[in-house]
């Protein structure tokens, strides 16, 4: 029987979708990705694959779960099978500066970005900041690593503390701090590869941002947990070129589900600063707007399965 193969490795995440696919009544399966093993001359099952592995999935012991999951959507690539979130998605996942320069390519802005590996680098490279500036993991999502900094001398008190958190593929990026007229960042909804909503996120707080933290507690709370905050709000009728570019970008790099996130400057100029292939959505925001994420990723996922079975 042709299903739906969900890759991933967390349950917690999953489990709206898990949700929606039951629901919509639709055949599927999950890979859960934290270790396993697969014969390459073997053809895989058909059917389609949602790819929605993590790069923050070392927070939760699963530290090869990506390096594995690039293994097996490369032998489900060969074979021909449907992969939604491709293995180029998987690589952008996993590592910000390929982000940044695939986005740029599309000509969407990012932020002056500075790579580098090693404490004294790190230092040094701070010294090119002339105005606060932003520390964050190469591999990260949730936020991992992100800090503010008002110049080089309190990053390097840092580094050489033992408060320093390295990413775990040993590469910290050193990034201008963009000042927003009011403390807010854009998240904007892409599924099919097409612009499905935008929602405006209260970034007072800090800045671990993912819909699924939303009280910024970890993994224990999830995105199935209502909640009366209001830090995560859908925008009515939200139009801006962005979404344009963002599009084009998306198709062009094998992306079908994402979250892209911007913050725009007292100028009105637009940064982008981040792409969340495995995107979660808060069940509070969509209950007020009347939309589903989850919902609409079900229905799409059910038609691509559909035309495979005709």
């Amino acid at each position: 029987m042709r299903k739906i193969y969900i890759i991933h490795e967390n349950s917690e995440w999953t489990e709206p979708l898990r949700n929606e696919l039951k629901k919509q009544d639709l055949p599927f399966d999950e890979w859960f990705l934290d270790g396993g093993h697969f014969d390459l001359s073997e053809a895989p099952p058909e059917g389609i694959y949602y790819n929605r592995m993590s790069a923050s999935s070392h927070t939760r012991g699963h530290r090869y779960a990506p390096e594995y999951s690039a293994c097996v959507i490369a032998w489900l690539e060969m074979y021909g099978r449907s992969v939604y979130n491709t293995s180029r998605a998987l690589q952008l996942e996993i590592n910000k500066i390929a982000q940044y320069v695939a986005l740029n390519a599309y000509g969407v802005k990012t932020p002056r970005t500075i790579a580098a590996v090693g404490k004294k680098n790190i230092v040094e490279a701070a010294g090119v900041f002339k105005r606060p500036f932003i520390t964050k993991h190469n591999r990260a999502g949730k936020g991992l690593g992100v800090q503010k900094f008002e110049n080089a001398s309190a990053l390097a008190s840092y580094v050489n503390s033992g408060l320093f958190e390295e990413s775990v593929d040993g590469v910290t990026l050193l990034q201008d701090y963009i000042e927003a007229p009011t403390p807010h960042i854009t998240r904007c909804e892409f599924i099919g590869g097409k612009f499905y909503y935008a929602v405006r996120v209260d970034a007072s707080k800090g800045f671990q941002l993912c819909p699924a933290d939303a009280c910024q507690i970890g993994d224990g709370f999830c995105p199935t947990t209502e909640s009366t905050e209001t830090k995560f709000q859908v925008v009515e009728n939200f139009k801006n070129p962005i979404t344009d570019k963002y599009e084009t970008f998306l198709q062009q790099n094998g992306i079908t589900f994402a979250g892209i996130e911007f913050i725009e400057d007292k100028n009105g100029e637009i940064y982008t600063y981040d792409v969340n292939t495995n995107t979660n959505y808060n069940s509070a925001a969509e209950s007020a707007a009347g939309v589903s994420g989850m919902g609409a990723i079900a229905a799409f996922l059910g038609n691509e399965l559909a035309k495979l079975i005709r």
